[in-house]
């Protein structure tokens, strides 16, 4: 039942960062498309977790971590780059 389960999930998580990928193309102004990849990392730690899950190794937990952290820590930056023109002060 879990095998099933998480099947759904990895089609479900696919197709929504294929939906984010459309959207971080077709994205309008500068700031959807920083959204569109916010979430699309996002997804692809969830993905990453369920695969971690699926497995059964806890090794995939610690790369996800490290997704979070790099993707705040540029999320930061793009956003402080875009309403100042500049990241280091």
């Amino acid at each position: 039942m879990l095998t099933l389960l998480l099947q759904v999930c990895f089609v479900i998580v696919g197709v929504a960062l294929l939906l984010n990928l459309y959207a971080a193309i077709r994205g309008p102004s500068v700031v959807d498309r920083l959204l569109a990849l916010d979430t699309m990392y996002i997804n692809s730690i969830a993905l990453l977790l369920l695969y971690g899950i699926y497995l059964g190794t806890s090794l995939n937990f610690e790369v996800a971590l490290l997704i979070a952290m790099l993707g705040f820590v540029s999320t930061v930056a793009v956003c402080k780059f875009l309403l100042r023109g500049d990241i280091i002060e």
